[in-house]
């Protein structure tokens, strides 16, 4: 384009010139060996310009009858070169696209057509064909020979150390990584790779300090970046705990400045605190994750905060979780989990229901068990919520790579990945009882009046009696259920609805036609294990007829 435009620029100067001098027309007079010479001035000037033009062309066709032969050695080279760059780039596409046969071809034309010490990605293209022959030890070759190169040593280090990973030598994908980042901090997958073979070693001095280097050298996006140093100062803490717990401490607060969503962070510096006997300060950590990420173990630290509380001071602050984050499953679970502690059984079921209506797990239907034995101790409702706690869905627990662990860490056991572990619900086993997959809580749970507490009277001695054995399956449960009233009392007895009473017993009044059934309104999956002991106590007569 600047040559064109030079080019127009010039005509239009000689225009111009040729202009100006036909408005001012003139006479030249010339003595040359004694002869006078006359003519216009502008013939003169066409002359002149004709002259030099005529000078310009003879040198062009002596210039390019001198550079003749190297013109057309430059040509054909330039042709050949052209015909192996097209080879190459065939080849280097039929290696990625798994074409063995054809990338062999290429590589062979390309070797003939190209000096390797001219293209480097000869080499590369080599390295790929034998890869996808199964040659393994001369790809490997070949990443040597390319990582002693400078010019494509990042290259045959990120083969190396690839092939290293996949034979499963660690400690040689670690040194050709390490090599890697040292001479080049800019690669990511060299920085990332460093940076969780340092934090499987448990260095995690080294593995931030690289950190910070990639951070420096905008490998990795600010966020990533940020979340990985707080997870590395987090398992530095934990590593500190017992040893130095302000040193602890700190990490785990820098963490949290880092990532204000990281439950173990908060767990740390809670628990250094503690140690420390600042209750206040740890709470309140404990608290302000709380409100982000309601945590079981969160719930859990918080409540057993102090040694020496009784169940009623946990308790208490079981319900002050709860004030902070209302109708969740996590603080329900927990404030009955308190209050089976303390012994208070009716706000334990009550809030265990509630859990279990809000997020049917596994954990809360077991709650529900504990808290069937303690009150009522009947094998037939505890077998019930047993059976509800296999059909429903599993709880959350730290997963990585498939693998689930009770706590928390920092690398995954299984890949080594850095910030592997996450908060979720592991695969279920069983599947639940309706259509959809999930199990139905209002099946396991209804809306009926409480259940009344059965009081267990200390046994006496009571002499022999007779028992006559009952014909079938109905009467064996209608002799249970008249051994558990006797047992109660007439004050404490129990009304089971739908059931047919063989005769009404005397020591029966108003008060135990109206209780409310135990089991929330129908009879238990499971009537539970007949006590034999109790049937040889009681002497039942039944009337066939």
């Amino acid at each position: 384009m600047i040559r064109i435009l030079f080019f127009v620029l010039l005509v239009l100067c000689l225009a111009l010139g040729f202009a100006w001098l036909a408005d001012r027309p003139g006479e030249l007079s010339l003595i040359w060996q004694g002869q006078l010479i006359e003519m216009s001035l502008m013939r003169a000037a066409s002359i002149l310009i004709s002259l030099f033009a005529a000078v310009l062309i003879v040198v062009w066709l002596l210039r390019t009858i001198w550079l003749s032969p190297h013109t057309v050695t430059r040509y054909f080279r330039s042709r050949k070169r052209d015909r192996g760059y097209q080879a190459l780039s065939t080849g280097l596409i039929a290696a990625g696209a798994g074409d063995a046969n054809l990338a062999r071809k290429m590589a062979a034309r390309t070797r003939n057509l190209i000096s390797s010490d001219q293209e480097p990605l000869i080499h590369l293209l080599e390295a790929q064909t034998a890869l996808i022959e199964g040659k393994y030890d001369d790809a490997r070759k070949k990443f040597e020979a390319m990582a002693d190169d400078p010019e494509t040593r990042e290259l045959g280090l990120r083969g190396l150390y690839l092939e290293a990973k996949r034979l499963g030598a660690n400690e040689a994908a670690r040194q050709y990584a390490e090599r890697a980042s040292e001479k080049a901090p800019h690669l990511p997958w060299a920085t990332l790779a460093t940076l969780d073979h340092r934090s499987q070693a448990r260095q995690w001095d080294e593995a931030i300090r690289l950190l910070d280097q990639s951070r420096a050298a905008h490998v990795l996006e600010k966020n990533e970046a940020d979340r990985k140093k707080a997870v590395l100062l987090t398992a530095r803490a934990m590593e500190r705990l017992d040893a130095d717990p302000k040193s602890a401490r700190d990490d785990a607060q820098a963490a949290l400045k880092l990532d204000d969503r990281l439950v173990p962070a908060a767990l740390v510096a809670a628990k250094a605190l503690f140690r420390e006997e600042n209750l206040r300060k740890g709470a309140s950590i404990l608290e302000r994750m709380w409100k982000l990420d309601p945590h079981p173990d969160i719930a859990r630290l918080y409540v057993r905060a102090r040694g020496g509380d009784s169940a009623l001071d946990r308790l208490k602050r079981a319900k002050k979780l709860e004030s902070l984050r209302s109708n969740n499953a996590v603080a329900l679970a927990t404030v009955a989990e308190a209050a089976l502690d303390a012994r208070e059984l009716a706000l334990a079921r009550t809030k265990a229901e509630a859990a279990a209506r809000l997020e049917p797990r596994e954990s809360i239907f077991l709650l529900l068990a504990d808290i069937e034995e303690a009150d009522t101790g009947d094998e037939g409702r505890i077998r019930h919520w047993m059976a509800q706690a296999l059909k429903s869905p599993r709880d959350p627990a730290w997963t990585a790579d498939g693998v689930t662990s009770p706590v928390w860490l920092p690398v995954s056991p299984v890949s080594g990945r850095l910030d592997a572990f996450e908060w979720k619900a592991p695969p279920s086993q069983i599947a639940a009882a309706t259509e959809d997959g999930h199990l139905n809580p209002d099946q396991a749970i209804r809306s009926l009046p409480p259940v009344a507490t059965v009081p267990r009277p200390v046994e006496e001695p009571a002499p022999e009696r007779t028992v006559e054995a009952a014909p079938t399956a109905e009467r064996d449960q209608t002799e249970r259920e008249r051994v558990e009233r006797e047992r109660a009392g007439p004050e404490k007895a129990i009304s089971v609805p739908d059931r047919k009473e063989p005769a009404a017993s005397p020591a029966k009044g108003k008060d135990a036609e109206e209780a409310p059934d135990p089991f929330f309104g129908r009879p238990p999956d499971d009537p539970g294990v007949r006590e034999p002991a109790a049937a040889e106590r009681t002497t039942t007569n039944f009337r066939l007829f």
